[in-house]
């Protein structure tokens, strides 16, 4: 009979809770991409974040709620004489995405001062997943903070806010991803220093990506311009319809034409550094993990460029810029696996993570 070692079990259990975490997490990303292409994310006029955990129930509930939107500018300008079987449709959509938020910060929490009370946390790893949960409370601050920029003045939240939001959602989701990979891992594959580099650029560019496409969906920049390759009648538009605004910089966040073109050319960066990287993996006959993983990159980026041209031909209808964005997330937990398989690790702490139990008759 064979005893598998406590301290592999206890290793294999905090595991096991951050890659439940991070699932739950893919999971609040797919419905918030859904909440936001569905324009029901003011339908929630107020931050409760206790008693919001519970939706109407009753029908006085819900017509208290669907006055409180009809305040707001996007019901009087965009939705005005909507029914309150419209309204539910839109409120769900949020009200999923928040009570998900809630649910991966309570599956997060929970855990991990049980793991911290029995002593299964390394020491090494305690500060971090601290942060990690401090990143997801002010998650959920700005999300709040996104809202807000859309009930007084606007009919939709601000694409500056919504692009932070999106981004810092996908860098804790990033973060949770490698820590759970990195907790029980063996050594690293050895390949040239510049491999390991470019792993973890291709992750950080994936996230910037991310970002512009946030300004693309806050702008809704996707519903025009639904041509390609040419964008505008042309390779690369006119300098004047690409910087009409001042300050310049303006037009990297509000110029819709700016926007999506920035979007475009940098998917094709990302593109090709993926296909760069495969190749030099296999030029330095790196195989195993490493060329597994650039493979894999590069077959994933390609496809979510296939995705992203036939939404933006078809004017992003919702299927579609969904797809789109959940292989986003898909492209960017494969280059964070890719990346930790290749990048250095620390020796593990000498510290005892666990209860020393001494032997009978001594003290």
């Amino acid at each position: 009979m064979t005893h598998t070692d406590p301290a592999t079990v206890r290793s294999g259990a905090v595991r096991a809770w951050l890659y439940a975490v991070a699932a739950l997490m893919v999971v609040t990303l797919v419905v918030g991409g859904a909440t936001r292409l569905t324009e029901s994310g003011l339908s929630i006029v107020e931050w409760r974040p206790v008693t919001g955990a519970l939706p109407p129930l009753s029908e006085q509930s819900w017509q208290a709620e669907f006055a409180k939107y009809k305040q707001i500018p996007q019901y009087r300008e965009l939705n005005r004489g909507m029914s309150l079987e419209q309204f539910k449709t839109i409120f769900w959509w949020e009200w999923s995405h928040r009570f998900l938020a809630r649910l991966v910060g309570a599956a997060f929490l929970l855990p991990f001062l049980f793991f911290l009370w029995r002593g299964w946390i390394e020491p090494r790893l305690r500060l971090r997943l601290w942060a990690l949960f401090g990143g997801g409370a002010l998650l959920g601050a700005v999300g709040w903070w996104m809202v807000s920029s859309g009930l007084t003045e606007r009919v939709s939240v601000s694409q500056y806010r919504l692009g932070f939001h999106l981004t810092l959602a996908c860098a804790i989701y990033a973060a949770i991803l490698w820590t759970a990979r990195e907790i029980g891992a063996g050594a690293p594959q050895l390949v040239p220093r510049r491999i390991r580099v470019s792993a973890m650029a291709l992750v950080v560019l994936t996230l910037a990506q991310i970002y512009l496409g946030a300004l693309v969906a806050g702008l809704d920049a996707g519903l025009i311009y639904n041509t390609w390759p040419l964008i505008d009648g042309a390779l690369v538009p006119a300098a004047e319809r690409l910087w009409f605004n001042t300050p310049l910089w303006r037009n990297l966040f509000e110029n819709a034409l700016t926007v999506q073109f920035n979007h475009r050319m940098f998917a094709y960066l990302l593109w090709l550094l993926a296909i760069w990287h495969a190749f030099d993996v296999v030029r330095t006959r790196s195989g195993g993990a490493a060329f597994n993983g650039a493979v894999a990159l590069a077959c994933a980026m390609t496809l979510q460029a296939g995705i992203g041209i036939v939404t933006l031909l078809h004017q992003s209808p919702l299927p579609l810029a969904l797809l789109h964005q959940a292989m986003a997330i898909v492209v960017l937990s494969i280059a964070v696996v890719h990346a930790e398989r290749l990048w250095p690790r620390r020796a593990p702490d000498t510290e005892s993570t666990h209860e020393i139990v001494l032997p009978r008759g001594t003290s």
